[in-house]
């Protein structure tokens, strides 16, 4: 893959000062957004030794332009040029790739390519946004999920199949994104297509038995309108397949993946076990966390309690905190029976998993389908990206977000080698191009 035309390599000003651009990869936090990313970066590099012939060569550049598009830029300020290849979610950690100059040209070619994610699913509920940072908005039995069924569930998501996007994702339909139809009580006007994507790998990496991790559940329960919309739009989507093969099918294809299929899809609970999780089963709504730049004002959702065993609590009123009257107090009979105590159900358990997927894939909605396939809910509890194209987290190949903080002594040499790395390897591809 050869560079744009207009990308020339070894750019220097006027007084022969080399000037740095073109893409690197940035290891990026949890609860940072890729934009966030990007503007800490701005906020580094604008002031740095190593980018000022950058700036100083755009700056000439403006002064040469017309007096119209001088006119149109007044408002505009100097920045160092970054944009990023590639939204990583704020829960997310790992490769962000970042474009500087005019090496951001170049990062288109990055939304294209395959990555590779390591993710950990938690059994037993599933959340709005499908991941722990939404609101709990239904639970299912949880204690026959074992490594053998999660391994034999794998199996439909491998290969070449049509992936359905969360159902409260920041994706746009009709000009609105899913969450903010969801925050108005609205179901989108259209249904929510599956797409197709490519999984070229798909592998458990670890298996957690109950009570040997630290993942939960959120405590956040969806309500009212979120929670209406919700338990709509998942009944909708609880008749349809976990997952498709895409493209057309042979008659025995066919016939082989049908039964694929029948033998992943959720077996029916035990009546008694059915009874019992209606009767202590909160209802589904919707809240996303989303993106800094993408996130909207909505109100506060009520809050219900979550015990350490998945059950509900709910919180007590002012009037059940307060002492009984005296006169009341008096009659009640007294005892020293005790009462029964519930038994305590098992934490679930969880599966660490890694993936190679193509563009376009949503790691959460493979936790959410996974437990599904299991006969359970799924969601993802944390999630790295540990690849994307040819950038990979390793310690000396990805700039460290806190380095920045360190100052440009730091992080400096780290960048411009980088920055120097990603020349030599285009001059190099483009010669054997050329050849």
């Amino acid at each position: 893959m050869g560079l744009p035309r207009s990308f020339k390599l070894f750019r220097t000003t006027m007084s022969g000062e080399k000037i740095y651009e073109g893409v690197f990869a940035v290891h990026k936090p949890q609860g940072v957004s890729s934009a966030d990313v990007i503007r800490t970066l701005q906020k580094h590099f604008n002031p740095s030794q190593l980018f000022r012939p950058w700036l100083e060569s755009e700056r000439a550049r403006r002064d040469r332009e017309s007096q119209h598009q001088r006119r149109r830029r007044r408002t505009q300020r100097l920045d160092v040029k970054i944009g990023h290849g590639g939204t990583l979610d704020p829960l997310a950690t790992g490769v962000l790739v970042a474009g500087v100059g005019k090496g951001t040209k170049y990062l288109n070619n990055f939304l294209g390519c395959t990555k590779t994610y390591e993710t950990v699913v938690l059994f037993g509920a599933e959340t709005d946004t499908y991941d722990v940072l939404g609101k709990v908005v239904r639970r299912a039995p949880y204690e026959h999920v074992t490594r053998e069924a999660v391994e034999r569930a794998l199996d439909q998501f491998r290969g070449k199949i049509m992936q359905r996007p969360p159902i409260f994702s920041a994706l746009r339909v009709q000009g609105k994104r899913l969450y903010e139809y969801a925050r108005e009580g609205l179901e989108p006007p259209v249904e929510i297509k599956a797409r197709p994507v490519e999984v070229t790998d798909l592998r458990v990496v670890e298996w957690y038995e109950p009570g040997t991790h630290e993942y939960k559940w959120p405590e956040e329960e969806a309500m009212g309108e979120e929670r209406e919309v919700a338990e709509r739009m998942l009944r909708k989507e609880d008749a349809l397949p976990v997952a498709e093969a895409a493209g057309e099918e042979t008659e025995a294809e066919g016939s082989a993946s049908g039964k694929r299929k029948a033998e992943a899809s959720p077996p029916p609970p035990p009546p008694a076990a059915a009874a019992a999780e209606e009767s202590s089963k909160v209802e589904e709504g919707s809240g996303l966390a989303v993106a800094a730049e993408e996130s909207v004002d909505a109100p506060a959702a009520k809050k219900v309690k979550v015990s350490e065993d998945g059950e509900s609590v709910p919180a007590q009123s002012e009037e059940a905190l307060a002492p009984a009257p005296a006169a009341e107090s008096a009659s009640a009979p007294e005892t020293t029976e005790k009462k029964e105590e519930a038994p305590v159900r098992p934490q679930p358990a969880a599966v660490k998993i890694t993936m190679t997927v193509s563009s376009g894939f949503y790691v959460r909605s493979l936790a959410h389908d996974l437990g599904k396939a299991v006969g359970s809910c799924g969601l993802m509890s944390s999630l790295v990206r540990s690849r994307q194209a040819d950038f990979v987290l390793e310690p000396e190949k990805v700039l460290e977000y806190k380095d920045l903080e360190a100052g440009e002594e730091v992080w400096g040499p780290k960048v411009q080698q980088f920055l120097q790395d990603w020349e030599d390897k285009r001059a190099a591809q483009n010669e054997a191009e050329e050849k």
